[in-house]
């Protein structure tokens, strides 16, 4: 054992910094680590099976950890995704895959399997990018985690249908409803045993002081659940989600989240390293071109059947394309199925060594994918085709906010103001990269013109209790205004301005407030030295005040001449 595993972690130490000073994903470096020392390269490993057991840990740890960072409240809101987006994806995928299975003379059995196992996608390598890219509490994470959630609960009644198949027909029927009857029973008694148990459970070990004891409390719920929800059919990484979830409304999360990290990339570097040992180039040279076809074919329909759904069920046309082709490839629990299935002679052998190259083959891909699914976003987002939906269906229960034109420095400075006092805001700029970076952290920014009266009304400004217009361009911050004003009357509309100049300007065509770079860095200056000079805060205010009327009476005297007539007479 102590030599297994220090070849495990001289390979990772060699080959992962090797294939990253190159520019390839940690995740392609574990796997040739692993074609490396495994049965097919140099042997230097001989056990795949119990080292892939213990690896599958990498995933249930990866699980918990994203169970900690969610809620309940934002399970609920990912409710619809998980059980119709999800269920959708498994159904017609494993149904169109299963076809073409059909289609090349393969019995029903076999399409069953092939189809069911072929519409699931890697949880390990998914998440593990979007982790490290800060992107799961995006729109594109909350998706693309829904979906994978239900995949989970899918093997279940997988693993049902496989174990089955090898029996008489009848036995099908009564292998899901006693799935489904065990799946249900277990989630019950996990969900309430977490409401009931964990809590207290917590507080007392906190109240040892013993971080040592808080740690292997952490690794007996994680463990405790995975085998819970194993030993009733259940994916052990869906009990460690669970659990997650329960922990993560309670104050012991962020100190949890903290002790299980080392431990959580250990053990994932462990399981793609266990997946690489997988791959038999002995079976992969000779029919290299047809499993190569096949893995294309599996990402090309995986990926259109998956942004074709998303459009069905509301998402934008960058997002659907990028989560599609974010979950193209095949999945861990496909090698699960594969070899139960060829256990179990519903599947030749030389039908699942095929099928698993194409699956390996297709996770390898994982990072080449992402990144196309990237850049594929961005491309629809630099033409339009994204934002205005994407923000109609953000803002859709929006009223009261601020929207905020242009999310430049200023207004990023703005909206940590208005996060800091409980406001909700919503910001649309037309930098693309800036728009990427933002969502990436989970921040409500959009693709959008905001000169075009379409993407203002998308961001619902009718319902605004404020419009912030911040933009660089002075000509394009006076189409905003103008449109803005034309329509909205009475909504305070504060603008942004380099100098004296453009303020007036500004507040000639209608803003309510405008400040002025210049002046208002002038002010502050000027409110330092007053300062220095021993005067009180209220007169400094009031000062202050008086030279900024002077600065725009001329401009509010142009937009109202009557009141600047009447004024003027003394």
């Amino acid at each position: 054992m102590l030599r297994d595993a220090t070849i495990f972690l001289l390979a990772s130490v060699l080959v992962v910094p090797l294939v990253r000073r190159v520019g390839v994903h940690a995740v392609i470096g574990y796997l040739i680590a692993g074609l490396v020392i495994g049965p097919h390269g140099l042997a230097l490993i001989g056990e795949v099976e119990g080292t892939h057991r213990l690896a599958e840990l990498g995933v249930v740890f990866m699980l918990f950890a994203i169970g900690l960072e969610l809620s309940l409240d934002r399970l609920k809101v990912m409710a619809r995704y998980v059980f119709g987006l999800g269920l959708a994806q498994v159904a017609v995928t494993g149904l169109a895959i299963g076809a073409g299975a059909l289609l090349l003379d393969r019995g029903w059995s076999q399409a069953a399997v092939v189809g069911g196992a072929l519409a699931l996608s890697s949880t390990a390598f998914v998440l593990q990018m979007l982790a490290e890219r800060g992107e799961l509490s995006t729109q594109l994470g909350r998706v693309v985690l829904s979906i994978l959630l239900l995949q989970d609960l899918a093997v279940v009644p997988g693993l049902a249908v496989v174990t089955a198949l090898g029996q008489e027909p009848e036995a099908v029927g009564q292998a899901l409803i006693l799935a489904a009857a065990k799946a249900t029973a277990a989630l019950a008694l996990l969900l309430a045993a977490g409401r009931l148990v964990l809590r207290p459970l917590y507080r007392f070990i906190a109240s040892t002081r013993s971080p040592e004891l808080f740690m292997a409390a952490t690794l007996l719920v994680v463990l405790a659940t995975a085998w819970g929800t194993a030993a009733a059919g259940l994916s052990m990484s869906l009990g460690a989600f669970l659990a997650g979830l329960m922990l993560a409304g309670t104050e012991y999360r962020h100190q949890v989240e903290a002790d299980i990290r080392p431990v959580r990339g250990i053990l994932l570097g462990l399981f793609f390293i266990s997946v690489g040992m997988l791959v038999d180039l002995r079976v992969i040279v000779p029919q290299f071109h047809l499993i190569l076809a096949a893995t294309i074919a599996l990402l090309f329909v995986k990926a259109l059947l998956i942004a074709g759904l998303g459009r069905l069920f509301g998402l934008s046309p960058g997002l659907a394309v990028n989560a599609g082709l974010h979950l193209a490839q095949g999945g861990e629990f496909a090698f699960v199925l594969f070899s139960l299935a060829m256990g179990t002679a519903v599947l030749p052998v030389e039908t699942g060594q095929f099928l698993l190259a194409v699956v390996a083959l297709s996770m390898a891909a994982t990072p080449a994918l992402a990144w196309a699914g990237r850049h594929a976003q961005r491309w629809l987002d630099s033409r339009g085709l994204d934002g205005r939906a994407a923000l109609e269906a953000e803002a859709k229960s929006y009223f009261d906010h601020v929207v905020i034109a242009g999310f430049g420095r200023v207004g990023q400075t703005i909206a940590q103001l208005l996060g800091e006092r409980g406001h909700r805001w919503i910001a649309v700029d037309l930098d693309v990269a800036r728009v990427e970076a933002s969502r990436a952290k989970g921040l409500h920014v959009f693709f959008g013109d905001a000169c075009r009266e379409a993407i203002t009304k998308a961001a619902r400004a009718q319902e605004a209790r404020a419009v912030v217009i911040t933009l660089d361009d002075p000509a394009a911050a006076r189409v905003v205004l103008r449109n803005l004003r034309r329509n909205l009357p009475d909504t305070p509309i504060i603008v942004r301005a380099r100098d004296h100049v453009e303020m007036q300007a500004l507040l000639a065509e209608g803003a309510t407030r405008v400040l002025p770079e210049t002046t208002e860095s002038s002010l502050l200056l000027g409110k330092a030295v007053l300062d220095a000079l021993g005067e009180e805060e209220a007169q400094i205010q009031q000062a202050i005040e008086a030279v900024r009327q002077v600065m725009q009476a001329p401009a509010r005297a142009r937009a109202n001449p009557k009141s600047s007539q009447t004024g003027g007479t003394g």
